[in-house]
């Protein structure tokens, strides 16, 4: 048969050796790529007409001149600690001893969960991207006594500053106590009531044959605990069930990891010397030896291993920078921070450059050991979680060498509201130490746009202290089975006690003062620019009047940080002024 393919000493040649085949594609290929390159120049060029006879410089980059790390400040995670090893079911093998002891292993117990704050990490991207953390299951037991190895355990390492905050969880060892805790005390309360009685002589059933005296055989009841044993694997159906309706009560355990209560939440602002546990691991199963007995020398039964729990947890970083940078979009707070720190972060004639926020230290010794502005700091003896730590030991003071500044993305009226980027990254206000308010001096009234800041920001903060206030008062509730129910009597109709303790409302405080009590000051930027002096000279006399007491707070919260508030001047793109501002945020941080 003659083949329908034509014969061709040229087919599939390209595709095997396309050097052979190149004639005009790279004249071609080149004359394209020239083409290109002169017309994404021209792009270019007319996308950003403002750059033209500008020097480009690390405060004046171009467009694709900045770094981008990964940052992700939340992060919601499903943690499962490791389930616990089964018992083993075994016997003594060995010559001349035909019918040996029981000699199972236990089961490993399962792996625990922990956290922990460490100085290297500064993102929670790591742990976003993972979503799911599972601890070691604890080894089966095996014959010879031969115990199971226990789960390997998981420790997750969080930045300083995040906040831990449960979710829900499912612990099915717990629910199994709870259940059968409220079984024995139903149970007692029934052969409570029935003692008194006088049980009545039982007549002697009838057979299926009609003859009088003769019982009928009844299945063994089945034992609600059947799904925590485990039976020998080669025992028949009716052993199975003789064996099911003996076994005996589950015995009594001490754990060596009490879980911790329901719901965690955890404010981790300072590194943790040692992992806090979130989730205990189950307990190993037992072995068949410790079921034996005169009556009972070889068990054919072993209890299995503790199921898992697991917990959602959501985690939220709040930075802890020494200052926080809180400006309009396009105030040139990224530029600011290139002129304060080493940073790269991204600068652009347009709103919303930052993304995310970026974060930049302040060397103030350079390096060298001689620092230009002499400034110190307290630091603790010992953490706080330390039990040997002296309490009321005074606090060491050792001097500063550099502070931590941090860029906030732009915000716009209504972002407390979820507007804009919302309140994605005011959380980042909260830790700083320090606040300095970019005002852009050549967009607009520049008291305007503090007074629109500080009215974002201290409404973001009532919010915030109305959520605590909710999650303090959540946390006061009783939610076990116990909770409202007064085994003493009644008073008036009404439980003793209806599941909340009695709850204290805190002192009167106004609301918003936690981030109005914070130092602040003012950053004028863009004072280069031509006619700005005037709307400079206004906010510098505002700033006056809120100092002396003339002007409220821009926030309106009553006893507000008011101490000596001062707008400073600066050109950040040809790095004027900007000692001033490292002079100024140490006299801060110091008082």
């Amino acid at each position: 048969m003659a083949s329908r393919c034509t014969h061709s000493s040229r087919l599939l040649m390209p595709f095997l050796y396309p050097s052979l085949f190149r004639t005009s594609v790279p004249c071609a290929s080149l004359a394209l790529a020239r083409n290109l390159r002169y017309s994404t120049t021209d792009a270019t060029a007319t996308l950003h007409p403002e750059n033209d006879g500008e020097t480009k410089s690390r405060l004046n980059p171009a467009p694709d001149d900045y770094s981008n790390p990964y940052f992700a400040d939340k992060a919601k995670l499903n943690v499962y600690a490791g389930p616990g090893g089964n018992g083993c079911i075994s016997f003594l093998r060995e010559l001349f001893i035909p019918e040996g002891p029981a000699n199972g292993g236990d089961g490993g117990h399962g792996g625990n969960v922990y956290i922990q704050a460490v100085h290297g990490e500064t993102s929670l991207h790591k742990l976003a991207r993972r979503r799911h953390i599972r601890a070691g299951r604890g080894k089966h037991g095996q014959g010879s006594a031969q115990g199971g190895q226990r789960g390997e355990d998981v420790i997750i390492t969080v930045p300083v500053g995040t906040v831990v905050t449960e979710i829900s969880r499912d612990d099915p060892e717990g629910e199994r106590q709870l259940i059968d805790r409220a079984k024995y005390k139903r149970k007692r309360k029934k052969d409570f009531r029935n003692a008194p009685a006088v049980e009545a002589p039982k007549e002697e059933e009838e057979g299926e044959d009609g003859i009088e005296g003769t019982k009928v055989e009844e299945e063994p009841p089945i034992n609600p605990d059947l799904d925590r044993w485990l039976l020998y694997p080669g025992i028949s159906s009716s052993d199975a069930r003789r064996v099911g309706a003996e076994l005996p009560r589950l015995p009594r355990r001490d754990r060596l990891f009490q879980q911790p209560t329901a719901p965690i939440y955890l404010d981790l602002n300072r590194p943790t010397p040692r992992p806090i546990l979130l989730a205990a691991g189950g307990l190993g199963g037992l072995g068949n030896p410790h079921f034996a007995n005169k009556d009972r020398p070889r068990p054919m039964f072993a209890t299995k291993g503790e199921p898992a729990m697991s917990l959602e947890i959501e985690l939220e970083l709040k930075l802890l920078a020494d200052v926080g940078l809180v400006g309009l979009p396009n105030a040139g707070k990224s530029t600011l921070l290139r002129a304060l720190t080493n940073s790269r972060a991204r600068v652009g004639h347009w709103a919303f450059t930052t993304l995310q926020p970026n974060i930049g230290t302040v060397v103030l010794d350079n390096n060298k050991g001689r620092p230009s502005v002499k400034s110190y700091k307290r630091i603790s003896d010992a953490p706080v979680d330390d039990p040997y730590a002296l309490t009321g030991a005074p606090d060491e003071v050792e001097q500063r060498t550099r502070f931590t500044v941090a860029d906030i993305p732009g915000l716009i009226e209504g972002a407390h509201l979820d507007k804009g980027l919302g309140i994605a990254f005011l959380r980042h206000v909260e830790r700083a130490g320090v606040l300095a308010f970019v005002i852009d001096l050549g967009a607009g009234n520049a008291v305007k746009a503090l007074k629109a800041l500080w009215n974002e920001v201290g409404l973001y903060a009532q919010m915030r202290e109305d959520e605590e206030a909710d999650r303090e008062r959540a946390a006061r509730i009783d939610w076990s089975p116990e909770a409202g129910i007064d085994h003493g009597g009644m008073s008036g109709g009404w439980p003793a006690a209806n599941g909340m303790a009695d709850y204290a409302p805190s002192a009167a405080e106004p609301a918003g003062l936690s981030i109005a009590g914070k130092p602040w000051f003012v950053v004028a930027t863009k004072g280069d620019l031509k006619d700005t002096q005037a709307n400079f000279m206004e906010l510098r006399d505002y700033c006056a009047a809120v100092t002396r007491g003339d002007e409220p707070h821009p926030s309106g919260v009553p006893g507000a940080w008011v101490e000596n508030v001062e707008a400073i001047p600066v050109s950040a793109i040809n790095g004027h002024g900007v000692e001033r501002i490292v002079h100024w945020t140490v006299g801060l941080l110091d008082g």
